[in-house]
């Protein structure tokens, strides 16, 4: 299963794959040189659909349960100062996206939408101290009966030139749904209220809509 953002890119890879093919297979004699050159198309193939690929999972809605909304690795875990919406101190968990995840963002929990923001901006490298303040990055929260408001940001990476994001101002969100994706390698940061209990260690791998982040209740 791909996810519906890869669609004009699927198609195109598989255009140019085809091509590759039958122009190579018309006019390289070289057998060598044929099947390196197909090799390369069907690999570059190969990695688009990888990319896309959106595994179903069953998720077990749990209002005292935040899940991961990506799959990564947790690269921090610290009490920041959040300057953007609570202007507080905030309890942030950052999960790092290689090239090789799967880069569907889930709605971590349930909830009322209440900002939803794209912000223009640079392409730093995803772990840099800064990417979260100077990157291209949207931010969403969501009110929670449980939690709280609950903040979330995509961040583009170095290699991300798109992030999509479906939540709007005003919805109501499922825990686990689709919230959008994000191009090549990323990072998303949630931000909870200080004390809220976190379930995950620096550098563990994070499965989107499975992993409890964290917990109360």
């Amino acid at each position: 299963m791909f996810h519906k953002e890869g669609t004009k890119t699927i198609l195109l890879g598989i255009i140019f794959t085809s091509i590759v093919l039958l122009l190579a297979d018309n006019f390289i004699e070289a057998a060598g040189l044929k099947m390196l050159v197909q090799l390369f198309a069907l690999a570059i193939l190969i990695i688009i659909l990888q990319f896309f690929r959106n595994p179903k999972r069953t998720v077990i809605i749990n209002e005292n349960h935040i899940l991961a909304p990506v799959d990564g690795k947790v690269v921090v875990i610290e009490e920041v100062f959040e300057s953007e919406y609570f202007k507080d101190k905030r309890l942030q968990v950052s999960i790092f996206m290689s090239p090789i995840n799967v880069h569907v963002t889930r709605y971590g929990l349930s909830g009322l939408v209440k900002f939803s923001k794209y912000h223009p901006g640079k392409f730093l490298v995803a772990w840099h101290p800064k990417a979260s303040e100077e990157n291209e990055r949207t931010t969403i929260v969501i009110e929670n009966k449980t939690f709280g408001e609950v903040l979330y940001r995509q961040i583009a990476g170095a290699l991300a030139r798109r992030i999509v994001n479906y939540a709007e101002e005003g919805m109501q969100v499922v825990q686990g749904t689709d919230a959008g994706f994000i191009k090549f390698g990323s990072r998303v940061d949630i931000f909870f209220p200080l004390g809220t209990p976190i379930n995950v260690v620096l550098n563990q791998k994070a499965i989107g809509g499975k992993t409890i982040i964290a917990t109360k209740g």
